[in-house]
């Protein structure tokens, strides 16, 4: 609980850097995840593929006009002045670059006539802490150009890559509209290897509730329940986004590739559907540990209960006979002690066997 109110202070004091700032004010919110932002160009055609790493952001204007595509991947949004230069020369709305740095954007598209601006959220899981870590990714799609903003290094992109290397499929023969979508669709597809592990989770989960239910089970199963409200939070917006490109009238979109973003829309429904089986499951999940604590609790209940019951009439007549008067004829009995035995011994037995009548036990 404290992580999470550390994070939320740590994001809210990155936001109030922009209080009182004008619009369009290029400042960074976020986390500096690289230590220098790296620009990455691939160039291609359906005959031939330019691809390599560049030194400063100038060497990216010759692209801009250039045909069919260039794809221009930065990763690192802290270097403001390097944003700055990209948004100048290709003539992106200072609105655009300030949302581009903002990394708690929410996921949106935006029509600007001579580009068109998405964002949405790229979700993997992290490999030490096993849980989801999000990375903010901004795409400018224009007529021949598509740039790409990460926050840090490493993606989903490889396949995109290797098909753009290998002229897999209609990605070089298509244009930037064609690349916007395989993108989307990358980290799409990536969401259900995501809800598979977290599926591994739950059945692990219930493979232990049903075992033994420890207040540790329930731990997880809340942190869980927790990274999957986030999941959807990150997932549902996208599901507005590709609804809204895909109605876009924009000469940037070819009719033909509108049929992908329907597919791609889809799969994001599908996704969300699972998470919220998912978080039923859950919920399904603790209402069970919740009734195996209380039903080990009745057990426990009902076996003192059983053993108070018994012990109240063997109270009752030891303390009688445990009284000091001087006057009780039996206790000058020869078999009374003896007999005091047999009437305790009787009632144990006959209310034991009345509680296996009963079922009580």
């Amino acid at each position: 609980m404290q992580k999470k109110v550390k994070r939320t202070s740590k994001f809210f004091k990155k936001a109030s850097k922009k209080t009182g700032l004008s619009p369009g004010t290029l400042i960074h919110v976020g986390e500096q995840k690289v230590e220098k932002a790296r620009i990455f160009l691939m160039n291609y055609d359906q005959n031939r593929l330019e691809e390599k790493e560049l030194n400063r952001i100038e060497e990216t204007f010759a692209y801009r006009d250039t045909p069919p595509v260039s794809w221009i991947n930065i990763d690192g949004l802290h270097e403001v002045e390097v944003i700055e230069k990209i948004g100048t020369h290709f003539a992106i709305h200072p609105l655009t670059m300030e949302d581009i740095l903002n990394t708690g954007q929410r996921p949106k598209v935006e029509d600007f006539e001579d580009y068109i601006y998405l964002v949405f959220k790229m979700l993997k899981i992290d490999e030490e802490t096993s849980h989801l870590a999000s990375e903010q990714v901004s795409l400018i799609l224009g007529p021949h150009y598509l740039i790409s903003f990460q926050e840090t290094e490493g993606d989903v992109f490889n396949f995109v890559r290797e098909r753009i290397r290998k002229g897999r499929g209609r990605i070089r023969k298509s244009g930037p509209d064609y690349l916007a979508y395989a993108l989307i669709d990358a980290v799409v597809d990536h969401y259900f290897l995501i809800l598979e592990k977290i599926g591994g989770k739950i059945e692990h989960f219930e493979e232990r509730l049903h075992g033994q239910a420890t207040p540790e089970i329930l731990q997880a199963i809340y942190d869980l329940k927790r990274e999957l409200i986030y999941f959807r939070k990150q997932v549902w917006p996208i599901r507005e986004v590709l609804s809204t490109w895909q109605k876009t009238e924009s000469a940037i979109i070819q009719e033909d590739n509108k049929v992908f973003i329907r597919d791609i829309y889809d799969h994001t429904i599908q996704v969300i559907d699972t998470i919220e089986s998912f978080r039923d499951i859950i919920s399904g999940m603790m209402d069970l540990y919740l009734s195996t604590v209380s039903n080990k609790m009745n057990e426990v209940m009902k076996v003192l209960t059983i053993i108070a019951t018994i012990f109240i009439p063997l109270t009752f007549v030891a303390g009688i006979y445990g009284m000091n008067f001087k006057y009780m004829p039996e206790l000058e009995w020869k078999w009374s002690y003896l007999i005091l035995w047999i009437f305790l011994l009787v009632i144990f037995f006959g209310m034991m066997f009345y509680f296996k009548r009963k079922k009580w036990l």
